[in-house]
């Protein structure tokens, strides 16, 4: 008699818990996504530009309706993206709070605001900070803003990226650049012209769906210092840290000198001298037949090392006039599994013990070397040196200038100043009030884990005894199918109640089969001593199990792995 999966579960579960208490039901804790947020009020902090985007942000902000200076068709490169003032969808961390909004994927998007008075920092420290809300995340675009340079071309409705600016500062991703720029224009003072330095090592940008605050301080000393959520992430000087230099070397290579023609600047040769070992065999390989290797006694010579596969059939629509001959694929000899190996034997390679390779000959420092050459330096026609790089041209706008792949990114209290108290202050009253709020809105909205045992041996019979049942026994199959022993010596409490069930229902098919028999029934004598025989039997087993236990973890081991691993990835 052979019992299936499902007959064996329900017999082990009822030997089970009958010997065990049924675990107390625990109301489950509720958790409430409704977090506590603050309310939005206008600052009273005065700056030369600070933007809430209050009702009348409209009245200080002009979308920009030009077309890219390399645009070539109106239709792919004109700012055609649209601009909205509203409180985020995503995430929001205060009431009322409304920020600048990117609507548009894919799409071209320039907006821009004139200060109410040129910024001039010469002498000045000068402080840059706006939060970024990335809604839907960031997978492919900018976040950045640029500070554009004051002058009479200024049009608001023409702003695009031709328009010269100042500082470029903010987020970018796209690919493999995940970065804040910091770039500003300088102007050579010898030929007039403007050039981008780009800060050599930026931080990384932040993709959260929170508001992110990055804050710029750039002081008349030429140091700078760049801020994520109020953490400081990079520092260095203008003069030291950007890429091409502020200022040019004083030197330069001259390029009109040449390299004679006798220069030696190879620092090593081979030994002349060196010569082969007249024992040196450049002809022996690397590998040679094992000779002394010799056909293992069950090696299969006669048997194929694949063989047609015998569960296949032919399909249905296969035409062998049309489809030719049909073949069954072949499938791998399971003889050979159970073998040394099949087919014809040929003795294994190992590594000449004779080889050398090819012979070359050593390497010695070379007399006649005079080192690296490099051209004589001369003075730099075009050396020049500014000392104050910090002392930016005047400003007279900001914008926003981007192309992304995603919608929905915020922007919200920037402040332009001079003052680091002032942007700080700010900070505190906008950063720092709704933040708080937003990550506890993001870890409120968040799915709540069950908290599961990583493996069936974690299991405790009184938390899910259903649960504890399915998965012993399952457990248990699963090594019996691979080693009966090592599942009966790993897991013996399951091995004897599958014992206990299996002589249980025996002995009810006996009885049944006794009864209807036409012998006659056994004596209670026989019954009695029939009994104490199972019984000593079944003690013996059990004792066994359990002295045997602790040699089939190992065994086990790997299996539980597999099952926990397959657990984990479905909770996921």
């Amino acid at each position: 008699m052979r019992l299936n999966k499902a007959v064996a579960s329900a017999i082990f579960s009822s030997t089970l818990l009958a010997g065990s208490a049924c675990a107390q039901d625990e109301p489950a804790a509720e958790s409430s996504t409704t977090v506590a947020k603050p309310t939005f009020t206008p600052t009273t902090l005065k700056a030369p530009f600070l933007e809430q985007f209050t009702d009348d942000w409209d009245s200080r902000w002009t979308p920009s309706h030009a077309k890219k200076e390399d645009s070539k068709t109106a239709e792919d490169w004109a700012y055609v993206g649209e601009w909205a003032v509203e409180e985020p969808s995503v995430l929001p961390g205060m009431i009322g709070d409304k920020g600048l909004v990117v609507k548009n994927p894919a799409a071209h998007h320039a907006i821009s605001a004139k200060f109410p008075k040129t910024i001039d920092n010469k002498g000045k420290t000068l402080v840059v900070q706006y939060e970024v809300k990335l809604q839907n995340g960031l997978e492919c675009g900018g976040a950045y803003m640029k500070l554009l340079k004051d002058n009479k071309a200024l049009h608001a409705e023409e702003f695009s990226n031709a328009s010269p600016y100042v500082i470029m500062f903010g987020p970018d991703k796209c690919g493999a650049t995940n970065k804040v720029h910091f770039i500003f224009k300088h102007k050579n003072p010898k030929t007039g012209e403007y050039e981008e330095k780009h800060l050599k090592s930026p931080p990384v940008a932040k993709t959260a769906k929170v508001s992110t605050l990055y804050t710029l301080i750039v002081k008349p000393d030429n140091t700078f210092e760049m801020l994520v959520d109020n953490a400081s992430m990079k520092n260095g000087s203008l003069l030291e840290d950007f890429s091409p230099s502020v200022n040019p070397e004083k030197e330069i290579d001259d390029k009109d000198d040449k390299k004679p023609e006798d220069w030696v600047d190879q620092a090593r040769i081979p030994d002349p001298d060196a010569k082969k070992p007249d024992d040196w065999d450049e002809d022996e390989p690397f590998e040679i037949l094992d000779e002394e290797a010799t056909k293992p006694d069950d090696w299969l010579e006669d048997e194929p090392t694949s063989i047609p596969d015998p569960e296949a059939e032919k399909p249905e629509d296969w035409d062998d006039e049309e489809d030719g001959d049909w073949i069954p694929p072949t499938v791998p000899n399971p003889k050979c599994e159970e073998a040394s190996g099949c087919g014809k034997w040929e003795p294994p390679m190992k590594k000449n013990p004779k080889y050398k390779g090819k012979w070359t000959p050593e390497y010695i420092d070379n007399p006649a070397y005079k080192g690296v050459w490099a051209p004589r330096k001369i003075p730099n026609p075009d050396y020049f040196e500014d000392k104050t790089p910090a002392n930016f041209e005047p400003m007279g706008a900001i914008g926003f200038e981007i192309w992304t792949m995603q919608k929905d990114i915020l922007f919200d209290n920037i402040y332009i100043g001079h003052s680091v108290e002032d942007a700080a202050a700010f900070r505190k009253e906008t950063w720092d009030v709704k933040r708080p709020a937003e990550d506890a809105e993001e870890a409120a909205s968040k799915p709540k884990l069950e908290d599961k045992p990583k493996s069936p041996m974690d299991l405790v019979f009184k938390d899910d005894p259903v649960k504890y049942v399915k998965e012993k026994l399952e457990l248990f199959i699963t090594i019996a199918k691979k080693d009966p022993l090592e599942a009966i010596r790993f897991l013996p409490e399951v091995a004897g109640g599958i014992g206990v069930a299996v002589v249980t229902v025996l002995a009810l098919l006996i009885g049944a089969i006794g009864l209807g028999s036409s012998s006659a029934a056994p004596s209670k004598d026989d019954m009695k001593k029939t009994a104490e025989k199972v019984k000593e039997k079944v003690v013996e087993a059990k004792d066994q199990a359990v002295d045997a236990a602790s040699s089939g973890v190992e065994t086990a081991k790997a299996e539980i792995n597999k099952r926990t691993t397959r657990s984990s990835g479905a909770a996921e």
